[in-house]
């Protein structure tokens, strides 16, 4: 059970190409987010679908293959954990923000672009 103590697992779509950068120790990061969509019939009997952002994070070698192979529109399965993290904007403010760490992808598009 110790897996399932900060455990994240999404199918969505990419809403952007992922950004790939070198950092220190020549390690590769790259950032980018993901959308998530869920369908349901409201109480008048009209289709809604609610789309939720999500911001991710992947390190090392699948780093690399995301920025190779994943683009922008893309279906993918992640599989990772949350981490909050703060900074302090211009006014001096604390400002949070949560990503998903990726430790695994998966991705779903059938046919290659």
């Amino acid at each position: 059970m110790k897996s399932l103590k900060n455990s994240v697992h999404l199918i969505g779509n990419l809403g952007m190409d992922p950004e790939v950068k070198d950092v220190a120790n020549g390690r590769k990061m790259a950032r980018f987010s993901l959308a998530t969509s869920d369908t349901y019939t409201n109480q008048k009997g009209e289709k809604v679908t609610e789309t939720q952002w999500h911001n991710l994070l992947i390190w090392g070698k699948l780093a690399e293959v995301a920025g190779q192979y994943l683009k922008k529109g893309k279906q993918i399965a992640v599989e990772g954990r949350l981490e909050t993290n703060s900074y302090d904007d211009k006014d001096g403010n604390r400002k949070y923000y949560t990503q998903i760490v990726v430790n695994d992808l998966l991705m779903l598009d059938a046919k290659a672009n």
